[in-house]
């Protein structure tokens, strides 16, 4: 054997080998830091549960986010989390790079989604808005509101008015049902504690009344400082024996039957909801209240205005009598019909 001819060219066989393995590890590397460039900023990738690196790589390749799938799988072999990859929804964005989502379906940073109640929003409202949030699973879909209320352990309960408006935030795949469980509760924590410090001379004796009275208040105005004037109104009229004369009420019993004009007839039109044609509180809430408004309905501002008309601007003139009160609509909303 002539090893001078022989080492030679084991030596060329290694230098290519090292060449290889440098062009193959540059490539790799290359690929993996290669940023995602998206159309419209962000879009979801979904790991299923039981998905195989190779399925998983495959999925990002085919994306167009990988030029290769085997740089994914040893990229994760060679940190040891092959097989930690976990499943869920996972936010992708432009400037993200294959190793960074790595890390991230190894951390199980998944996308969290959220919803928001918005105050003054009525339950068919609220239904609307769960059926159309993404990930989540529909269950009240096929559901009466009477049924929804039992399953959260509110039979007999309306569900107007029984779900705190805020944000509420959710990981793929939970049920509409514990979101509204959970809104549920925060209103009636919040209910309970707001009743506690309730004012003495309340013409209502229980929290529900008061939860009807906050809906209203939420409706008549969007300006949080007017509502403890504006509750301080229905307050005094209930005390006094006086309809409430209230349009969000009456609009509301009229439900699907409303134009957006509210006209004399609807005035006159006889509903459970009609505060002109009948006495006291209608039967529920109206709507969902915000914290100001329930606020408001248990420690009313005090004073002796009983009429209010809103001035156009967001804002309303309060009159404590009726003559005022006459002069306010015609100098501010003439040729309209205004509450109370």
């Amino acid at each position: 054997m002539n090893v001078k001819r022989t080492l030679p060219g084991v030596g060329v066989v290694l230098l290519a080998l090292a060449a290889f393995a440098y062009a193959f590890w540059t490539q790799m590397q290359k690929s993996l830091d290669a940023p995602v460039v998206l159309a419209e900023g962000a879009t979801l990738f979904e790991i299923k549960h039981g998905q195989t690196l190779p399925r998983i790589a495959d999925g990002l390749a085919a994306e167009g986010w990988l030029s290769r799938p085997i740089f994914f799988e040893l990229e994760a072999a060679r940190l040891g989390i092959a097989e930690r990859l976990q499943a869920g929804i996972y936010e992708v964005r432009t400037g993200d790079t294959p190793r960074l989502l790595l890390g991230k379906f190894q951390r199980g940073e998944i996308k969290i989604f959220q919803v928001r109640f918005i105050e003054g929003t009525t339950f068919r409202e609220l239904r609307k808005v769960l059926a159309r949030q993404p990930a989540l699973v529909a269950t009240i879909a096929g559901l009466e509101d009477e049924e929804v209320m039992t399953k959260l352990g509110a039979p007999g309960t309306s569900p107007e008015g029984q779900f705190f408006p805020s944000t509420y935030f959710y990981p793929a795949g939970s049920k509409d049902l514990e979101i509204l469980r959970t809104a549920h509760k925060r209103m009636q924590e919040l209910l309970e504690r707001y009743w506690a410090g309730r004012a003495g001379d309340l013409p209502f004796t229980e929290p529900e009344q008061a939860l009807v009275v906050a809906s209203i208040v939420e409706k008549e105005t969007a300006k949080p400082e007017e509502r403890p004037e504006i509750a301080g109104v229905f307050v005094r009229r209930l005390q006094q024996k006086m309809k409430l004369q209230t349009d969000p009420a009456v609009i509301y019993g009229l439900g699907p039957c409303f134009d957006g004009n509210l006209t004399r007839a609807d005035l006159e039109r006889d509903t459970p909801y009609n505060t002109y044609t009948r006495d006291g509180l209608p039967p529920t809430p109206i709507a969902m209240p915000g914290e100001d408004a329930i606020k408001a309905a248990v420690n009313p501002a005090p004073g002796n205005t009983l009429y209010f008309v809103a001035r156009g601007d967001g804002s309303h003139e309060f009159s404590a009598s009726l003559e005022d009160h006459i002069r306010a609509v015609h100098r501010f909303q003439q040729h309209k019909t205004e509450s109370p």
